[in-house]
């Protein structure tokens, strides 16, 4: 699938003062600064330290954590920066599970909370999966993860106010990110306030593939994909339920990870209702690519486009090959298929039909409250995002051909207008 070098991505500079301090760290560094530790001992430890707990009862966690760590240390290429955000994300996820295990063990009623008939909408990165998600969270009866909450699903502490202090720090982190990055915003929008993907909830398991989307860590990629991921989404659903007891309704995640991993989804939540998202593969890659290398040009020193590009091409194809897989072997009345040319033609006649399929009533204040999002939230809202599949060495024709046994299963025709959106 790979094409000649051309000119093409380019990460945008972060601001100056950033640069300048950046510059002044790597300085400090070489004359004998200590790097920010990813030693497991030494993130534990912290984490410890951090929530005043001790007890992580179940500390399965260990070795996914090792080798994420361990993977991003030796491989990924981080600033000064980065390193110390990727440091302080991994103990916040620890702080998280001790809070979590802490809770539980006081509120047996947590692990005992039902997470009904759940709806998750899944589909290729880039293929209506965020309007599609946003739209449904207008549905009263739909429970989805806020931002805040993928940041601290774990209360804080008993106190009545803790959820507001929840609140402000995922504000403070929405400020960094716009300014570190603002042109990520365009790519996709981070706000401390709305709803979030539902990957990010194994992220407390260190199985995920966000830091996919943060860093270079090819090691730590190729051993997710070839381990068993149920352990993770049965860490994922108690996640879900420790949500469903602080708020309750109807759980509706969204994540293009569910795709690659149908089959474990399913056996952890059996009566699921699904929502497969498609579009044409060509646009969906390159602009996923585009937001990956965005992504990782946040954290990381350098970003090789191409080899974005080929991993992310190659993840694609597996990740729709293993969907028809699980797909032919699954009751077909447990999915409903979306075209995202579809959705965005006519949004309001799509959400019909989802809600029939989902025996949900549209009242008119919802729909009312979905035609106010989609007023208020135009397409471009936060700027043009454009890509090319040239600029991550991808060839065209080539990728169609990996993606033929998907279109044709699904009816996707081929755009063959420039690429951006």
């Amino acid at each position: 699938m790979s094409a000649a070098a051309t000119p093409g991505f380019r990460p945008p500079p972060f601001p100056g003062p950033v640069r300048i301090g950046l510059a002044a760290w790597r300085g400090l560094e070489r004359v004998g600064l200590p790097r920010a530790s990813l030693g497991i001992d030494d993130l534990i430890a912290a984490a410890r330290r951090a929530s005043g707990l001790h007890d992580f009862i179940d500390e399965s966690f260990h070795e996914p954590l090792r080798r994420l760590a361990g993977s991003a240390d030796e491989e990924a290429h981080l600033h000064p920066l980065g390193r110390v955000a990727f440091r302080q994300g991994l103990i916040r996820n620890l702080v998280n599970r001790l809070r979590f295990e802490n809770l539980a063990a006081r509120h047996p009623d947590i692990s005992a909370q039902p997470v009904t008939a759940p709806v998750f909408i899944l589909g290729l990165q880039r293929t209506g999966t965020t309007m599609l998600h946003r739209l449904l969270t207008c549905e009263p009866a739909l429970r989805p993860l806020l931002s805040w909450e993928a940041m601290n699903p774990a209360p804080l502490s008993d106190r009545p106010d803790e959820r507001a202090a929840r609140i402000r720090q995922a504000e403070v982190a929405e400020r960094a990110l716009r300014y570190l990055a603002p042109d990520f915003f365009a790519i996709h929008p981070v706000e401390a306030r709305a709803p979030e993907e539902d990957v990010l909830l194994l992220d407390l398991s260190f199985v995920s593939p966000t830091a996919d989307a943060t860093m270079r860590v090819p090691r730590y990629s190729a051993w997710t994909r070839a381990i068993d991921q149920r352990p993770a989404y049965r860490y994922f659903r108690r996640v879900i339920q420790l949500l469903l007891w602080q708020r309750g309704g109807t759980w509706l995640g969204k994540t293009p990870h569910h795709l690659e991993n149908l089959d474990a989804l399913l056996d952890v939540f059996p009566d699921a209702r699904i929502i497969h998202t498609h579009r044409d593969p060509t646009r969906v890659v390159a602009s996923f690519c585009s937001m990956m290398a965005h992504g990782r040009a946040i954290f990381s020193e350098r970003v090789d486009p191409h080899e974005v590009g080929a991993a992310l091409a190659e993840r694609a194809v597996r990740a729709v090959t293993r969907a028809m897989a699980v797909r032919d072997r699954v009751a077909p009345t447990a999915f409903h298929d979306v075209a995202y040319e579809n959705l965005v033609a006519d949004p309001m006649g799509e959400m019909r039909r989802i809600y029939a399929f989902l025996g949900l009533d549209l009242t008119p204040g919802t729909e009312a409250a979905m035609s106010a999002w989609r007023m208020g939230n135009p397409q471009n809202k936060h700027g043009v995002h454009r890509y090319r599949l040239e600029d991550f060495g991808l060839d065209r024709a080539a990728l169609r051909a990996e993606f033929d046994p998907y279109c044709r299963r699904f009816g996707i025709q081929c755009d063959r207008r420039g690429e951006h959106e």
